[in-house]
């Protein structure tokens, strides 16, 4: 445990911005995982599912949370995906 003042507030706050990017990785994964799993089953509502993970992929980018590149390669692989399901 740290013993200086400024320290300590960095020990809190560190904990607050672990927490919160942990909560944006999370519900990421979750939207990129319900994407996949739509097209891969064929469901109607595929494209949709997509778009919802694109937008989450872009706002984690915006927060910093994801690389830009990252992000585009993440984009990059569910419209492959979709294209190919679609064809």
């Amino acid at each position: 445990m740290p013993n200086i003042k400024s320290a300590k507030k960095r020990v809190k706050v560190i904990a607050t911005k672990t927490q919160f990017n942990k909560q944006i990785n999370s519900g990421l994964k979750t939207n990129i995982k319900k994407a996949n799993l739509a097209i891969e089953s064929g469901a109607s509502d595929k494209v949709e599912a997509v778009k919802v993970a694109v937008k989450a992929i872009d706002q984690a980018a915006a927060k910093g949370i994801l690389h830009k590149n990252t992000a585009a390669r993440k984009k990059s692989a569910l419209a492959r995906k979709l294209n190919a399901a679609n064809a």
